[in-house]
């Protein structure tokens, strides 16, 4: 799978209703056949930043990702709401979900 984890530094005015601005594209992901999760957090230390952990089954679902019409629109509709270009890491796994926390496990 592509594992894909960026921050997103958004502007004050509109950091509380980042969520409803980026609601078109994160549903339009969630959507897509190749699309495993697409999870947007809010930091705890910083209000104006927003974690998006993303994952897609293959680079085939990840080239679809970035060639659909919706992330086209979201090239356009979102950074006028970013205060700065967001980071990202970008990995390629060999599995294709979460495993467990073996540290932390429930018992």
């Amino acid at each position: 799978m592509i594992f894909i984890t960026a921050k997103f530094r958004i502007k004050p005015e509109d950091a509380d209703r980042w969520p409803v601005i980026a609601a078109p594209f994160t549903e339009a992901t969630r959507a897509e056949p190749g699309c495993l999760w697409f999870d947007w957090s809010r930091s705890i230390a910083d209000p104006h930043e927003y974690v998006l952990v993303e994952a897609f089954r293959d680079d085939q679902a990840g080239a679809a990702h970035v060639s659909s019409a919706h992330f086209q629109q979201a090239q356009q509709d979102l950074p006028p709401h970013l205060a700065e270009t967001p980071r990202i890491i970008n990995a390629t796994l060999d599995q294709d979900g979460w495993s467990e926390l073996g540290e932390m496990a429930v018992r």
